[in-house]
């Protein structure tokens, strides 16, 4: 059996694939800007956590867990993924959140209640005590009889990474299909499993260059655990392969003060891409990995050729408080700064 087949017998469907690769017209350098659209993937509204999902509840189901519980900030897509893919399933499931659930539901957090979730209050946004306060969920659910799947911090594991290796065979395929010479594929990356996913594949299958923006500062060497991570996930996948250390690209320039706090050049990022053609960014994850690829276009630090971002999702942290820019207050500062596409109309 080949690793693709292989990993297709690993994965419980649950999101709608392939997602589409659009074209969004050139960018100010002459490049063709390529969206791949992974905040359609469907469940539970979408974005690259579905993918990781398929493979770490097929896992789950197959331990025979009775609930699944995992670990994320206060609007954490993973979290909201993952309590649809427990409404999906049929598994209780239990998120513990950061921050406060002080007021009312809002954005990632109203879905995953909606979806059948329970929620628990964090109450700190240290990652180190969320995950312990995880395992403690855990020991006193297992104690209680329950058989909990935990699932960590972005359901980066080999595991889920492994969802992006066949992700990433998608993303070659349209590319042979519709002709595209790419000089780059820009990633936002946090916790660096979806990253650490799409290397892998690369590893396997060849390709071109990958870049991720670091938006999160969640690890001091992002690029090293990336890395291993990747190696994990084809050691999984019975490859001797290794990931060279020359083709773990990240770039660290566009977090701003710290994850999850909002920066001008995100924010103005987001506000382009929305008015040249109607793609929704959101202002932790995809409008500073946006902003990045507008930063190193600027630069001219891509080769020739298109350029493709990969969109992970991340919409519904829109309509949490805070979660979209200030129009008429940042009105200024956002219309210097907006991205200007040369698209053909209809």
């Amino acid at each position: 059996m080949g690793v693709i087949e292989e990993l297709q017998s690993r994965r419980v469907p649950l999101a709608t694939l392939p997602t589409p690769l659009e074209s969004a017209g050139t960018l100010p350098s002459g490049r063709r800007l390529l969206i791949k659209r992974d905040d359609l993937t469907g469940l539970g509204i979408g974005g690259n956590k579905a993918r990781k999902a398929e493979m770490l509840c097929a896992e789950a189901v197959t331990a025979g867990a009775d609930a699944l519980v995992t670990v994320g900030a206060a609007q954490s897509n993973h979290a909201r993924v993952t309590a649809a893919a427990g409404a999906r399933l049929g598994l209780e499931t239990h998120l513990v959140l950061g921050g406060s659930s002080a007021g009312p539901r809002q954005g990632n957090q109203l879905l995953a209640e909606l979806f059948g979730a329970t929620l628990h209050d964090g109450a700190t946004d240290s990652w180190t005590e969320l995950a312990r306060r995880m395992d403690d969920l855990v020991a006193e659910l297992r104690s209680a009889g329950r058989r909990p799947y935990a699932v960590p911090l972005g359901g980066s594991t080999a595991v889920g990474a492994s969802a992006f290796v066949l992700a990433w065979c998608e993303l070659l395929e349209q590319l042979d299909r519709d002709h595209h010479d790419v000089a780059a594929v820009v990633i936002a990356s946090s916790t660096g499993g979806t990253h650490a996913g799409i290397l892998a594949g690369r590893a396997l299958f060849g390709g071109p260059p990958v870049v991720a923006i670091d938006v999160a500062k969640a690890s001091d060497d992002l690029a090293g655990d990336t890395r291993q991570l990747a190696d994990e996930t084809l050691a999984l996948l019975g490859s001797a392969e290794h990931v060279n250390p020359a083709d773990v690209l990240v770039d660290p320039r566009f977090v701003g003060p710290a994850y999850a706090v909002p920066t001008p050049e995100a924010d103005a990022a987001l506000v382009g891409l929305a008015r040249c053609g109607g793609w929704v960014l959101d202002r932790v994850y995809t409008a500073k990995g946006f902003a990045g690829l507008l930063a190193r276009e600027a630069e001219e630090s891509f080769g020739d050729g298109d350029v493709v971002f990969w969109h992970t999702g991340g919409q519904p942290a829109l309509f949490a408080a805070g979660g979209a820019p200030p129009l008429g207050f940042a009105s200024d500062v956002l219309s210097s700064r907006s991205l200007s596409l040369d698209m053909e109309r209809p």
